[in-house]
């Protein structure tokens, strides 16, 4: 923990912290630039939490490339694997920030105030949004992926396969995000919540998995 307070410090005196949230607000605004019609609230909630993937995942690999290679290998050594750890952490912490921002804009956007379970079920969303962006982030950091060019096309092609991959028939070989939206606009995303959460946490494990792996072999 503390090295993860350490990291979104570092983060935030860098003032590269901002870049994520100036690409999250033209978002939201384009997403909201109109109230959300009376009982579309879950389904700007999950078109929300998708599209806003690839705004954690830039969030979270910013925050795992700040710190300088001799200083990584530093705490790597000082602490093992307790370093990519508490990297993990900080980049879930500063996700789930803008995550928050992304709750309140919806809210303010809505006709009334929504119910209980409405809001339980977009915050749960956004939940698993900020997972997936932040493996998506790990797994195209500096220490997986050294080169920005590579990095920042990895990043952007994780994304566009994720969105086809929600469109086959094999859906759960990535994060469903197209099935987010479809159920929430149809009104079956809390009856299917239990499979689509087990789907969508899938692809975030055997990603966390490969990092750790790469981790152990790589500086």
């Amino acid at each position: 923990m503390a090295l993860a307070r350490f990291r979104l410090a570092a983060y935030a005196r860098s003032h590269r912290a901002v870049q994520p949230l100036i690409g999250l607000l033209p978002l939201l605004a384009i997403l909201y630039a109109t109230p959300v019609p009376a009982g579309a609230e879950l389904g700007a909630a999950a078109d929300s939490a998708a599209i806003l993937v690839p705004v954690f995942a830039w969030a979270a690999r910013g925050l795992l490339d700040i710190e300088p290679d001799e200083q990584r290998m530093i705490f790597r050594t000082a602490v093992g694997r307790s370093e990519a750890v508490g990297g993990l952490l900080a980049a879930c912490a500063y996700d789930l920030a803008l995550a928050a921002v992304a709750m309140g804009a919806l809210v303010l956007r809505l006709p009334a105030a929504p119910g209980l379970a409405v809001l339980l079920a977009g915050g749960f969303l956004h939940l698993l949004s900020v997972i997936a962006g932040v493996v998506l982030g790990a797994l195209t950091s500096r220490p997986i992926l050294p080169s920005p060019a590579v990095s920042s096309m990895a990043l952007i092609f994780g994304y566009l396969a994720m969105l086809l991959i929600s469109l086959s028939g094999v859906r759960w070989l990535g994060v469903p995000l197209m099935a987010w939206m479809r159920d929430a606009h149809h009104c079956v995303l809390l009856a299917n919540l239990p499979l689509l959460t087990v789907q969508s946490l899938l692809w975030p494990a055997l990603g966390l998995a490969a990092y750790a792996r790469l981790r152990r072999t790589r500086p």
